[in-house]
């Protein structure tokens, strides 16, 4: 078994069934994953902050930081990895977006971010076959290419798949 790790705002892509794409600590962030079931290909990224507007710069170095240059990369790194252009044929997933600041917080950046990565799924005709977002946890996600599982745990709360 390979993993690879995908820090916060990196895209990962895997290909070859002994692959395992992983994320630790979701809080805020949302974890877009990808699943191509038919030509066994999983991506995620692990996006920040929903607009690179506020930094142009960054966005160009490290697009998956921003939802919305993270998901036309991560799209695209997965099709140079032999997945489908076809929306149709992809399984989406989304984890994360926890409430990190007290209740009542103008600054809602979970909630954002997800609403985000959302309007943008919609926009290319995708949107998430099943989601585990929101709440207040901190959320690991593992992805295993074989299987095309994908397995969350929490400290405190145990595992369970989406």
């Amino acid at each position: 078994m390979t993993v690879h790790y995908v820090g916060v705002g990196e895209i990962g892509v895997g290909a070859k069934p002994d692959d395992v794409i992983r994320t630790l600590a979701l809080g805020s962030c949302v974890a877009i994953v990808i699943l191509d079931p038919v030509h066994r290909v999983v991506g995620m990224d692990h996006v920040a902050l929903p607009d690179s507007s506020i930094d142009p710069s960054q966005a160009k170095g490290r697009p998956g930081y921003f939802a919305d240059t993270g998901l036309p990369a991560l799209l695209e790194a997965m099709v140079r990895c032999g997945a489908s252009r076809d929306p149709r044929s992809l399984c989406v997933k989304l984890v994360g977006g926890a409430l990190t600041l007290p209740a009542g917080t103008r600054f809602d950046i979970g909630k954002r971010n997800i609403l985000a990565i959302k309007k943008l799924l919609w926009a290319r005709g995708m949107g998430p076959l099943s989601e585990d977002v929101g709440g207040a946890i901190s959320r690991t996600v593992d992805v295993d290419v074989e299987a095309g599982r994908v397995r969350i745990s929490s400290p405190g709360r145990g595992a369970w798949e989406i």
